[in-house]
């Protein structure tokens, strides 16, 4: 699995992070998303699936498998 976050499009809502904490994190100035790893470990594949299923701005994008 191999993530990539479209900072343009990110609305700074925050259920990425609060969805796989150990994926996704916030900048302190805007909110804006940013990618703690742009391929995470197995165990974290659902939750960062979840993540850009639930982001509102679709500023997510999850390609391969995993």
């Amino acid at each position: 699995m191999r993530l990539t976050v479209d900072q343009d499009k990110c609305c700074g809502a925050g259920a990425c992070v609060l969805t796989a904490p150990e994926v996704f994190d916030q900048r302190d100035e805007d909110g804006i998303v940013t990618l703690l790893t742009p391929e995470p470990a197995p165990e974290h594949h659902a939750a960062a699936r979840e993540a850009a299923a639930v982001c509102p701005a679709a500023a997510i994008r999850v390609t391969g498998t995993g």
